[in-house]
């Protein structure tokens, strides 16, 4: 490579699930001395806000067939081409040694444009099932890194496993002792997913509020409730006389996964990570409406590794989320196994995994330059 800092392009959008590996990828390429340009939609950018000063973010305008109505779905091609003509330009000035998409609408400009001018590009899928976007360009990048194994694959297509990189604030917690239950204050984080989670907003406070009062007594809740419920879920937890914390965003969420005894989660990829790398036992509940119901393969490592308890959706209730908090509470022995077995699945190495293959692509794309310069093609 030239003696300027290389440029890696990485583009994500929509929700915490694709902005959070990337966020884990600039930090490490950072590191390396890269230049780091993220492009994003006005959903993604919302997650910015924690990324290193140093990457430059450009808001490109997300255009998806899935909402809108006739008009607006007409015009998404045109608005589509419009991205790519304009990244392509965008590109051939700023000429990036690598692009990376990680999935979501704003990915397409970025990918079809280094597709275009034959730039090395690769995907990450956080998922065990490819999503809408990854799934098209699975077969016109150079490579496939995969957040989740096994992840369904096109035939003919092969995928590397690096896992889900985490950010630097849960690197910080990796492996940090854990606190079995026991008669002491105790801590449960409920997180779901980046968008929050009615239904756990619905099951958990009542599932709390029916565990024995010496239980109650002793624990503190950190809930994670969309906007529009936070008022009812506080005020249940108040009327119960239950300690807790609501909001709809926590932005610190590895040192409250950190001091939990126990994690009530979607089972996104991201938070999968995290509560592998930072070692907890965890009731997982997949949202059914997921692509490929990718989030029942998330949870597949922890819940076979014993670190986790998985209640589909069909099968929750009050009472059945009651007994598998309890079930972790009554058992500190089978608790601090669960911490153990989460570390044994986990991936911490991910974001360095992955700017190695990225530092890998750029040196063989320079010596393929070097290549055809000495030959005098």
């Amino acid at each position: 490579m030239s003696g300027q800092q290389p440029l890696l392009v990485m583009a994500a959008g929509g929700t915490g699930g694709h902005m959070f590996p990337a966020q884990a990828l600039a930090e490490v390429m950072l590191s390396r001395g890269w230049r780091v340009k993220l492009s994003t939609d006005a959903r993604g950018a919302r997650y910015t806000g924690a990324f290193p000063d140093g990457v430059e973010i450009e808001q490109v305008s997300s255009a998806t067939f899935a909402r809108g109505g006739l008009l607006a779905k007409a015009l998404v091609p045109f608005r589509i081409a419009g991205g790519v003509v304009s990244m392509a330009l965008r590109m051939l000035r700023d000429r990036p040694d690598v692009v990376i998409g990680f999935g979501g609408y704003p990915s397409i400009p970025a990918l079809s444009a280094a597709t275009l001018l034959r730039l090395p590009r690769l995907i990450h899928e956080q998922n065990g099932v490819l999503g809408r976007v990854n799934q098209i360009f699975s077969k016109r990048v150079t490579m496939v890194a995969c957040g989740t194994w096994p992840t369904e694959l096109p035939e003919g297509v092969e995928g590397i496993h690096v896992g889900n990189p985490v950010r630097g604030a849960v690197m910080e917690r990796a492996g940090a002792p854990y606190i079995p239950p026991g008669y002491y204050p105790m801590s449960i984080l409920v997180i779901g997913g980046s968008q929050g989670a009615r239904i756990l907003s619905d099951v958990v406070p009542p599932a709390i509020a029916a565990l024995p009062m010496e239980a109650i007594n002793l624990l503190r809740i950190s809930h994670q409730a969309r906007g529009e419920d936070e008022e009812r879920v506080s005020q249940f937890y108040l009327e119960h006389a239950i300690n807790a914390d609501v909001q709809p965003f926590f932005d610190d969420v590895p040192e409250r996964m950190a001091e939990a005894q126990v994690v009530i989660s979607r089972s996104g990829a991201s938070s999968v990570a995290d509560i592998s790398v930072i070692g907890r036992p965890a009731i997982l509940i997949p949202y059914k409406h997921a692509t490929g119901d990718h989030q029942h393969v998330n949870a597949q490592a922890l819940t076979e590794a014993g670190a986790a308890i998985r209640i589909p959706e069909s099968r929750l209730t009050v009472e059945s989320m009651s007994d598998a908090i309890l079930s972790i509470l009554d058992n500190p022995q089978g608790a601090e196994q669960m911490s153990r077995a989460a570390l044994s699945v986990a991936r911490p190495d991910a974001a360095t995994d992955l700017a190695n293959i990225i530092e890998n692509l750029a040196a063989d794309q320079h010596r393929k330059g070097a290549g055809d310069e000495g030959s005098g093609t």
